[in-house]
């Protein structure tokens, strides 16, 4: 990174760690180190969640004024320049007289922008580190900065011959158990899980992650659409992080789940719920299990999307391809994320 020295890299580095120490929610998980003049360690920072301190105030207030006085900040997100439920950070560093500020990813808010203008108008000299790092340590948040709402994936296990289950509705287990593992993981990775109230009834799912060896991987929380209530006996009673209902107006209820801190969300509802958010638009990857086996029947995997001709078709693009045991794993995006 040009400009950058090798401390600061290294203090880059270190600041995407301690970034990932916060929690996602309506804010973006930012970390930050302060070096001395010669590059040592002074102090570090992360955000903990919305109301508390930024990363870089997180920082500054294990310091001394005659520790912070000439001090470089590092951080992941270019400090802020507005007051929220707290002050601007860019007022923060000036007021503790840090000399050089170095910064990955440029704040996209309008209000919140400005941050390193502010900085180098008052005499601080500002470095911009590589912004694709930062801006991929935050690439949820800022994807919800610019739709208002989660980034979906929606996910189907299907057969060769595009079946999601056979004549009589039974559809355990069309994959093998590699694939649901894999499954497991991609609903740890997501914020939140979406069905919809008829696979609650059907099958009664947990909507947990259970991954082997890793009792503590982060739930997703369930969230289920449709309009009739969920039993009082159904096993989402017991997830660990609760349930959320919503309705069919999917925009606006993705909207409030934005609201809400969620950032990604993995819809696994069955062929209605799946093909709803596509006919929408609202589908932005897709996670795709193959297994090489025939089913025939009328249960696809997905209904009507909305496609009359040819010309009117939902062209992906496929981003990976991935033997899964005996199944073939395929992750595709849609436009809204071309």
């Amino acid at each position: 990174m040009a400009g950058i020295s090798g401390a600061e890299q290294g203090a880059t580095a270190r600041a995407r760690e301690l970034a990932l120490r916060g929690p996602r929610g309506v804010n973006p998980q930012v970390g930050a180190v302060v070096l001395s003049p010669d590059g040592r360690v002074l102090a570090e920072g992360w955000h903990r969640g919305a109301g508390t301190p930024h990363a870089e105030v997180d920082a500054l207030s294990r310091l001394t004024p005659a520790e912070a006085r000439g001090a470089t900040a590092v951080v992941t997100l270019e400090p802020c320049n507005h007051t929220g439920r707290t002050g601007p950070c860019a007022v923060a560093l000036l007021d503790a007289g840090v000399a050089r500020v170095v910064y990955a990813a440029a704040d996209p808010g309008d209000a919140s922008s400005g941050g390193a203008q502010r900085l180098a108008a008052a005499g601080v000299e500002v470095v911009r580190a590589d912004e694709a790092e930062g801006a991929a340590l935050i690439a949820d948040w800022l994807f919800v900065q610019r739709t208002g709402r989660p980034r979906v994936t929606v996910k189907w296990a299907q057969s060769l011959d595009g079946r999601a289950a056979a004549a009589d509705g039974s559809s355990r287990w069309i994959t093998g158990p590699e694939a649901r593992a894999h499954v497991h993981r991609e609903r740890s990775a997501h914020d939140a899980i979406a069905v919809g109230t008829g696979t609650v009834l059907a099958d009664d799912p947990q909507l947990t992650a259970r991954i082997e060896g890793e009792p503590d991987a982060p739930q997703p929380i369930p969230v289920v659409f449709g309009e009739r209530g969920v039993p009082g006996s159904a096993a989402l009673h017991r997830h660990p992080r609760g349930f959320r209902t919503a309705g069919h107006e999917l925009e606006r209820e993705l909207f409030a789940l934005a609201a809400a801190g969620i950032q990604t969300l993995y819809v696994e509802g069955g062929p209605t719920l799946a093909s709803a958010f596509i006919r929408a638009g609202l589908a932005d990857r897709l996670t795709v299990y193959l297994a090489p086996t025939l089913l025939g029947g009328p249960r696809t995997a997905l209904d009507d999307l909305g496609v009359g001709t040819i010309d009117e078709q939902r062209r992906l693009t496929v981003t990976r391809l991935e033997q899964l045991g005996r199944d073939l794993l395929v992750e595709a995006t849609t436009e809204s994320e071309q």
